[in-house]
């Protein structure tokens, strides 16, 4: 393996090592695989607005129902310690993705947002909701006493054509007024992505495939160096940035999509 440079690098060497259902399963989105896509290219339509005169002297960086549709079955004897005890035989006789069908059917249908509040009864954990994309879900999160919200859309396995998770960040951000932390998961694939939804209001984020495909790569020292790149440039962008701590980072640092169409000059 050479030297990897961006943790995007660990996916085709993924693919090589993973049989082909497996990577199937871990890389693909749901239908035409838009919303997959749209949640890397919204945070390259998410630009910075320049910063002159920096004093880097100044900054210390040493603080700072599914939707799959590929056909999964599990190869022949092969044990899954997070599936030990559970019956999974009849996987591989399902018409598309065996591990969709079998996860379909584990799932309580009858689930509300009462649950949320019987949950606070039986554990003093934070109970974090997530796949809220829209200020009325996040209104209804707070109203019912979740400790927090993640945005996502739950990698694009799910419902195709839903808006890329960057792109919802800030409507949830504005409808939970500071009430409770919002993170967000999705396309985090470089560390200025993470500076990018920490500066629209994000308490932090959360990486998926990326360690997926890392650990199925060079196991955990592969995972170790992509959390170690995303810091690294997570920390440079903080630097040319002209920030030293996270505080720092404000929505003045950057200029999303609508405030491009904001200025722009009428045309009629």
């Amino acid at each position: 393996m050479g030297e990897i440079t961006n943790v995007m690098e660990y996916q085709a060497i993924a693919k090589q090592k993973l049989p082909k259902m497996a990577y199937d399963y871990y890389a693909s989105g749901a239908e035409d695989e838009w919303t997959l896509q749209e949640n890397r290219e919204a945070f390259s339509r998410i630009l910075f607005r320049p910063r002159i005169l920096i004093d880097v002297s100044k900054i210390d960086m040493t603080t700072t129902v599914l939707g799959f549709k590929c056909r999964f079955v599990l190869p022949p004897n092969l044990t899954l310690k997070n599936f030990e005890g559970l019956d999974l035989g009849k996987m591989d006789q399902a018409a598309d993705s065996g591990l969709a069908s079998y996860v379909a059917g584990q799932i309580d249908r009858t689930l509300s947002w009462k649950d949320v509040k019987w949950l606070q009864t039986i554990t003093t954990l934070p109970i974090l909701v997530k796949g809220v994309i829209t200020a009325e879900d996040t209104r209804l999160a707070v109203e019912n006493g979740a400790a927090g919200i993640i945005v996502s859309n739950h990698g694009a396995r799910q419902l195709d054509y839903v808006p890329a998770t960057i792109s919802a960040l800030e409507e949830v951000i504005k409808a939970a007024r500071g009430q409770l932390p919002v993170f967000l998961d999705g396309g985090v694939r470089r560390g200025t992505d993470v500076f990018k939804a920490l500066a629209l209001g994000a308490a932090g984020v959360f990486v998926g495939r990326p360690v997926v495909f890392a650990l199925a790569a060079a196991g955990e020292a592969g995972v170790s160096n992509v959390m170690k790149m995303l810091r690294d440039e997570f920390e440079l962008t903080m630097a040319l940035s002209g920030c030293t701590c996270l505080a720092d980072i404000t929505r003045n640092h950057i200029v999303t999509e609508s405030d491009r169409l904001r200025v722009m000059p009428s045309r009629l």
